[in-house]
């Protein structure tokens, strides 16, 4: 059997923004990441310990070629002397080490952040697809054909509904909880060729190189979460990340994710100059509406017309949720939808709930809060605690 991961450009793209970011401004950061399986009950991902030893030691083998350097080095807001580091990177496996506990997998990555931040997003696609190697495949995929037909023919008759200000704009942010990497590009480009009105990318930049893509992505939580503890005081960690992004890229990848720790505390550091620098915001937890109507008030508050704003949903669609989502929004601002699971693990199969998080920066915990029960993140209660009274954040 061939290694899930053959190219180290089959990542989500934000993966690369980030890295850059961090690269330019803090590399010297050291950060400790723990994959988790929030829905391990029902996994037993321990059998899996031998395989995937094996994939991490194939991943670690693995170094960009020339053809991907120069894929890389044609976006324009990747720097070149970013693409002279990937040239010579390669993961060490020394970085990153996996044990199980019964039916429990364990995999932490640690070591200096800008050797270990990009193991995330293979790790698990890694993960996942081990998983499902385990079930019966024909089956499997004669469901998931009829349910992407299903989808494609939702969104060929929604051509008729009329038009709204704003067109419907949708990617595919499945890499990490696939069913497996052929079905991830059958998915992709079955919607390339058959809707191509509204699906305009994938986060997947290898994908994105082999079909002709926009690849799509900007920030995730991680980002956010390492100024927790990179000398700034935690009430402002917020908004040196966010300087610190507009610095970076001045202009291009203008979408700001806003839950790290909530709407609300986002918001209160979203001012006039934050709004107008960037294009747009990304939902990634709590309910979409609520979500929506208070991103548009603070925009109104601001003076600011919500309609050259951009609103990226991203929490868990498919894609009726994302078109209802649409026709609420879409007359008063640019919307965009990016559906993961649901696009590349819709096969009548239980979809596990993986996530690889960081949890530790310098040596101090960092966490996430979240508007969702059950999406917060942390390994160290008492930080925790304290990051919810600094912002003011109920627990979720």
């Amino acid at each position: 059997m061939s290694p899930v991961i053959h190219s180290l450009l089959e990542t989500d793209l934000y993966k690369f923004t980030m890295w850059q970011a961090m690269l330019h401004r803090h590399p010297r950061t050291q950060a400790e990441y723990h994959f988790v399986c929030r829905n391990r009950e029902s996994a037993d991902l321990g059998a899996l310990l031998p395989q995937v030893e094996q994939e991490l030691d194939a991943l670690c083998s693995l170094s960009f070629s020339k053809a991907e350097l120069a894929y890389l080095r044609s976006l324009r807001y990747i720097s070149p002397d970013f693409v002279d580091f990937l040239r010579i990177f390669r993961f060490q496996r020394e970085f990153i080490r996996a044990w199980a506990d019964g039916d429990e997998l364990h995999i932490v990555a640690e070591g200096p952040q800008v050797h270990v931040m990009a193991f995330e997003i293979y790790v698990l696609a890694i993960v996942s697809e081990l998983h499902y190697r385990r079930f019966d495949a024909e089956p499997a995929l004669a469901e998931g054909r009829r349910r992407l037909r299903a989808k494609l023919e939702t969104l060929q008759a929604f051509d008729a509904e009329p038009k709204r200000r704003n067109p419907f704009d949708l990617f595919d942010f499945g890499i990490r909880r696939r069913f497996s990497g052929p079905w991830h590009r059958e998915v992709v480009d079955a919607f390339r060729r058959a809707v191509p009105q509204y699906f305009k990318g994938t986060s997947n930049v290898f994908l994105a190189a082999e079909l002709d893509l926009v690849p799509i992505g900007t920030m995730a939580h991680e980002y956010l979460q390492m100024y927790q503890a990179l000398g700034v005081r935690l009430r402002d960690h917020q908004k040196a990340a966010l300087e610190d992004w507009v610095q970076e890229y001045r202009g291009d990848l203008g979408t700001a994710l806003t839950d790290v720790v909530g709407m609300r505390a986002f918001l209160s550091d979203f001012d006039l100059y934050f709004a107008k620098l960037f294009d747009g915001l990304r939902h990634d937890s709590g309910d979409p509406y609520w979500w929506g109507e208070l991103a548009l008030a603070h925009y109104d508050k601001l003076r600011i017309d919500p309609g050259t704003k951009r609103l990226v949903f991203s929490d868990g669609l498919d894609v009726d949720k994302a078109l209802a989502l649409y026709r609420h929004f879409a007359d008063r601002t640019q919307c965009g939808f990016g559906i993961g699971t649901h696009l590349t693990n819709d096969l009548g199969l239980p979809a596990l709930n993986i996530v690889m998080k960081l949890v530790r920066c310098n040596g101090q915990p960092v966490a996430k809060l979240s508007d969702s029960p059950g999406k917060t993140l942390a390994t160290d209660a008492t930080f925790l605690a304290y990051l919810r009274q600094v912002f003011d954040a109920p627990a979720a």
